[in-house]
């Protein structure tokens, strides 16, 4: 039996219902103001699914997010802060923090072009093999890091089929820098285009194309009339790619080669640490990826923020 119901957002749906059920007048009642969620009335109907929700949710937070980090800044300062402050100043350390930080300013910078240049070409032509490339943009999510990491020493390394060109143009990618930068952009090559591809779509043609009509070049387009709805999504989007570039591990891995000083991120630096036993060290270097992770989502967070208040201000 089908009943037709106004809602108090004035749409009318038509639901299939068995025979003897009714709608109840309130069912479908608009958001109520005052903090009140609509929700309220399934919690007060089901209070042992959301307390076992709740709970459910707190307690894998605790046991998998938060007590793991605790357990870190207690080790980091467990054995005193002069100790720690040698550790994070090791001449290592320092070598393996600004390699981290030039593979990460290098990853995001390539996925940024790229990124807007995928988005740009995805949600405004249309194309042959345009699924084609929207599943190699996913391709890093679905593939493991070293096995990244193993298509670069297959393709760069000395058994690759570029190693002869590579070679004498004295050329090295695999175990140096060059190797560590191309594998982290590899595994961060979705962030920002999957970030982009849906608010460009979204957003549609329509402003670019009346920018054209008025005489306006492609750049002038982009900036004046893209960019200002864009600015927030590629802004998160560059703080996940710089998040995960700094605490890649398996590719950068297999293309280092371990090399103390020369080809050592962060991680390696202190898986290095942690097989030769010296613990606190390993934590202590740890808890500067546990501060940086702390500043990026601290930014992300606030980036959130601002972009909802200017859609709820643009709204109005």
């Amino acid at each position: 039996m089908k009943q037709t119901l106004t809602t108090d957002l004035g749409k009318t749906l038509a639901l299939d219902l068995n025979p003897g059920q009714k709608i109840r007048p309130n069912a479908l009642a608009a958001p109520k103001t005052g903090g009140q969620s609509w929700h309220k009335g399934y919690r007060e109907e089901n209070p042992a699914i959301r307390k076992t929700l709740i709970a459910l949710s707190l307690i894998f937070t605790v046991l998998i997010l938060i007590l793991p980090l605790l357990v870190v800044i207690s080790q980091a300062f467990g054995t005193g802060w002069e100790r720690f402050w040698k550790a994070v100043t090791d001449l290592f350390t320092l070598k393996a923090l600004y390699l981290t930080a030039i593979t990460a300013v290098s990853a995001v910078t390539a996925n940024t072009v790229f990124g807007l240049s995928a988005a740009w070409a995805l949600s405004r032509y249309r194309f042959r093999g345009q699924g084609f490339l929207i599943t190699l943009i996913d391709l890093p999510f679905a593939v493991s890091p070293i096995i990244a990491g193993l298509i670069f020493i297959l393709t760069y390394g000395r058994l690759g089929w570029m190693h002869p060109f590579l070679d004498a143009h004295n050329i090295k990618i695999v175990f140096a820098t060059p190797g560590i930068i191309m594998a982290t952009i590899f595994v961060t090559i979705p962030f920002v285009a999957r970030e982009l591809i849906p608010v460009l779509t979204a957003r549609g043609s329509d402003e670019e194309q009346a920018a054209v009509l008025m005489g306006a070049g492609f750049f002038r387009i982009f900036f004046q009339v893209t960019f200002p709805h864009i600015k927030w999504a590629l802004l998160y989007s560059v703080i996940l790619c710089a998040a995960r570039a700094m605490g890649e591990f398996g590719a950068v891995s297999v293309v280092s080669g371990h090399l103390r000083g020369k080809t050592n991120t962060l991680p390696l630096h202190i898986e290095i640490l942690y097989n030769e036993h010296h613990y606190n060290e390993a934590f202590a270097v740890s808890a500067i990826l546990v501060f940086t992770a702390i500043v990026i989502l601290t930014a992300r967070s606030v980036v959130e923020k601002v972009s909802k208040r200017e859609e709820r201000s643009g709204l109005h």
